[in-house]
């Protein structure tokens, strides 16, 4: 299953090589919910891997990205211990034009007759 969001980029690392046939690139994002009269902050953490570390590089740090990934989970056992790994896999990332960032101007009132 696929999925999407759009938030502004703040955290973007550099190309790790893990192996020699196996890369990633790790980055965040912000994303601001507001409910009623309050503004909820998350960030949240995506890796791109192999030849997708490089759909990164069209992105600067502060720009609004559309981010299409998907929810990746595994097992992993060690000396009897069980742990579980969760990766939100992003196989896509591209900027959200005409986003505008700046706080919308307050009404002006004036004596118009309307």
């Amino acid at each position: 299953m696929s999925y999407e969001i759009e938030g502004k980029l703040i955290v973007k690392s550099d190309t790790v090589q893990i192996s020699d046939s196996f890369q990633k690139r790790e980055f965040v994002i912000e994303q601001e919910t507001v409910v009623v009269d309050a503004v909820y902050t998350e960030t949240i953490k995506f890796q791109v891997v192999q030849a997708k570390c490089e759909t990164l590089d069209g992105v600067n740090i502060g720009d609004t990205i559309k981010v299409d990934f998907n929810i990746k989970g595994r097992k992993w056992e060690k000396d009897g211990k069980v742990n579980y790994f969760n990766n939100l896999d992003a196989w896509k990332v591209s900027k959200v034009e005409g986003v505008d960032t700046t706080p919308a101007a307050e009404e002006v009132k004036g004596d118009l007759p309307f």
